[in-house]
């Protein structure tokens, strides 16, 4: 790396955030956060400081701040000139967003087009952003391809979907924009101090928090949505990804919008390439945790796909990058923040 660059990342306190800003820290870049932790705690944040030290540390920023305000950007962008944009923010509960669509329009539509405003006014033209799998809805083949169709099932989807054709729309019309599409597939773990993890607020909506809340005795039962599928077992099938993994991924896009020339907008799997049931990845945190964890089979959710999992050739090609952790370590580093946090970053049941 050149000088030491300056990334913004966005929604910077939440799961997915806390991980990929403690690897930007520790290779070298400052980090501002913005975040209006909507599902998201400044403890967080404390713990990555408390990981890192106080000397890296001081490379960190915290501004309590919504994309939806274009004030809060405008104030933010005036005082740090930022090399690139790791844009994490947005609501994510498939459920939420599907009962309440103008929720999910407002928050992650109207917040990201503000952004690219912004950077623009600022001449800010380096970004990656969190896209995720649900852009291939049920494909028809897997594993799923990037230049598959695109159909998501559900409105939280589409705003992931409409998220990514703006990207192509705005590099289209002015070519300097480096833009990196990471289409997530599902992720879990934690980091392996135990000291930073998902902390979803209310009833988790992803399977792993779900488990783990079942595990420390939060929760009584795990419902499985569907266990009629094709499958193996009868339950959905998913390409489970580990948050570090996930968070190095993006280290490794950050690097490809400073080296490469002529990127344009251009999309990549972050996945591991393997799909992994419902009910196998129950039986490897009974593993992990030597906890019997009770099920209850339900019905299956409306937008929920069969199976689903990642090619991850093009990331490996291009990005140079591919995940290092099988679902054992995922199930082993959940496991260990879930039982020195049962409540997660609340010291006990607020």
């Amino acid at each position: 790396m050149m000088a030491e660059q300056t990334i913004l990342v966005t929604g910077g306190a939440g799961f997915i955030g806390t991980h990929t800003v403690l690897q930007l820290l520790k290779e070298g870049f400052r980090v501002s956060i913005i975040d209006n932790l909507d599902n998201s705690v400044t403890e967080a944040v404390d713990r990555v400081r408390e990981l890192v030290g106080p000397q890296l540390s001081q490379k960190l920023e915290f501004v309590l701040g919504d994309l939806r305000s274009k004030d809060d950007l405008d104030k933010l962008f005036s005082r740090t000139k930022f090399d690139a944009v790791i844009h994490f923010a947005g609501l994510k509960a498939v459920g939420e967003s599907v009962a309440n669509p103008r929720r999910y329009f407002d928050n992650n539509l109207i917040g990201t087009i503000n952004l690219y405003e912004i950077m623009a006014k600022y001449n800010c033209k380096k970004m990656v952003f969190s896209s995720s799998a649900t852009v291939y809805g049920q494909p028809e083949k897997i594993p799923c391809v990037e230049d598959f169709k695109l159909q998501a099932m559900n409105p939280y989807g589409r705003t992931k979907l409409f998220l990514e054709e703006i990207a192509r729309d705005i590099q289209k019309a002015e070519p300097e924009w480096k833009i990196i599409l990471l289409r997530y597939f599902n992720p879990v773990g934690a980091h392996e101090s135990g000291k930073l993890g998902e902390d979803p607020k209310g009833i988790p909506n992803n399977l792993m928090p779900y488990i783990q809340q079942v595990a420390v005795g939060r929760l009584d039962v795990l419902n499985v949505y569907g266990h009629d599928y094709p499958t193996e077992d009868g339950t959905a099938v998913r390409d489970y990804i580990h948050v570090v993994d996930l968070a190095d991924g993006h280290i490794a896009a950050l690097q490809k919008l400073f080296t490469a020339e002529n990127i344009g907008c251009v999309a990549y799997n972050l996945g591991t390439g393997r799909g992994t049931s419902v009910l196998q990845m129950v039986a490897a945190f009974e593993k992990a945790s030597g906890k019997k964890i009770p099920v209850k089979m339900c019905p299956r959710r409306p937008g929920d796909a069969t199976a689903v999992y990642a090619s991850t050739e093009k990331a490996e090609r291009e990005l140079g990058w591919k995940a290092k952790y099988g679902v054992d370590e995922m199930c082993r580093d959940q496991w260990k923040w879930a039982s020195n946090n049962p409540w997660g970053y609340q010291s006990k049941k607020a």
